[in-house]
C-alpha cells in the first residue's frame, strides 16, 4: 500500500538535494542544502499518521515535546520529566545562550513556544493564554477565521534559548468538522521534520477530541527546508534507498475530553501508535 504522506516528505529530501543552494548558517556554523517553500497535508480524518518508516522513529518523545507546549514548559528538565531529552543542548550547550543575561541558570530555556502560547505578553506588558482562548472559542464553535496560536513574540525572540521553528497553528471549523494549518520558519528535514509532523497531526486530533469536532486535514507549511552538510550521506544512501512501509495509524486515549486533561494528567503512553512497520534507525548528527 502506498504510504502517501510519507512519499510527500522523502520527495521534499529529493528535492532539496536535487534543486537545493548551499547555505552557510550562522548560528550553527554548518553549511546546509536549502528549499525556499514546501507545502505538506496529512489525512487527520483517514488517520493515515505521517511517521517515517525508512527509519525508526521515535514517536512517543515528539508527542511529549508536544505536550510541554501545550502546557507552557519552559525548563529542560520539565520536558526530560514527561520523556523528551530534545531541548537539554539548547538548554545547557548553546554558547550564546549560555552569555544570555536573561537565561536563569542549568536547564531553562527563556521565553519559548509553549511560553508564548500560555503566557504571551503583549506591548502594554499583559499576559495572554492563547491555547485556552482559542479552545474555548473552538469548543463554542465561534469560528472568527482567527484561531490562531502562535509561537512567535518579536519582541522576546532575544529572551529564549531558541526562536520557534514551527512558530504558528491556525485552526478552521467547517459544519462539524476542525482543520489546521501549520506554519514552520525552518526544517531539519533529516532529523527535525519527522518530529513537526507527528506534532501538526497529533495536534489537530487531540483539539478535535477535546473541543468534541471530527477531524478534516492538517497543512503544514514550510518556509526554509533544509539538509546539513554532514546529514547528507546518510539521507542520499541510506534513507533514500528505502522502500517504505504502509502508514501506522494514531489512537489517542478516548478519557481524554478537555484541556484540563492535557495540562494536568495526560503522558505520551495516552498515544498509541498501531501498525508501525520500520527500517533501522539513522543516527543523524544534531545542530545546536
Amino acid at each position: 500500500m502506498e504510504n502517501k504522506p510519507e512519499n510527500q516528505y522523502l520527495n521534499l529530501c529529493r528535492r532539496i538535494i536535487d534543486e537545493g543552494t548551499w547555505v552557510n548558517n550562522k548560528r550553527t556554523g554548518e553549511r546546509c542544502l536549502t528549499v525556499i517553500n514546501a507545502d505538506l497535508e496529512y489525512n487527520v480524518a483517514g488517520n493515515e499518521f505521517p511517521l517515517c518508516t525508512t527509519r525508526k522513529s521515535y514517536y512517543k518523545s515528539a508527542i511529549s515535546e508536544l505536550l510541554g507546549y501545550l502546557r507552557g514548559y519552559d525548563s529542560a528538565a520539565q520536558f526530560r520529566a514527561i520523556g523528551c531529552k530534545t531541548w537539554d543542548a539548547n538548554a545547557n550547550e548553546n554558547e550564546a545562550w549560555l552569555a544570555n543575561k536573561y537565561r536563569k541558570g542549568e536547564d531553562d530555556l527563556g521565553r519559548i513556544y509553549g511560553v508564548q502560547g500560555r503566557e504571551f505578553v503583549n506591548q502594554a506588558g499583559e499576559k495572554f493564554d492563547q491555547l485556552k482562548q482559542v479552545y474555548d472559542d473552538i469548543r463554542d464553535r465561534n469560528d472568527h477565521r482567527g484561531l490562531i496560536v502562535t509561537f512567535h513574540n518579536p519582541g522576546e525572540i532575544h529572551m529564549g534559548c531558541l526562536r520557534a521553528c514551527m512558530h504558528t497553528h491556525s485552526f478552521s471549523i467547517l459544519g462539524d468538522t476542525l482543520y489546521l494549518t501549520s506554519y514552520q520558519r525552518s526544517a531539519d528535514t533529516p532529523l527535525g521534520l519527522n518530529y513537526n509532523q507527528i506534532q501538526v497531526f497529533t495536534l489537530l486530533s487531540l483539539m478535535a477530541q477535546i473541543t468534541g469536532l471530527k477531524c478534516g486535514k492538517a497543512y503544514h507549511k514550510i518556509v526554509n527546508a533544509h539538509i546539513y552538510a554532514g546529514q547528507l550521506h546518510k539521507m542520499k544512501n541510506i534513507q533514500l534507498k528505502r522502500e517504505p512501509f504502509s502508514a501506522p495509524k494514531l489512537r489517542i486515549n478516548p478519557e481524554i475530553k478537555t484541556l484540563e486533561d492535557v495540562e494536568t494528567w495526560v503522558t505520551a503512553d495516552d498515544f498509541i501508535v498501531e501498525g508501525y512497520e520500520h527500517h533501522d534507525p539513522i543516527a543523524y548528527p544534531f545542530s545546536v
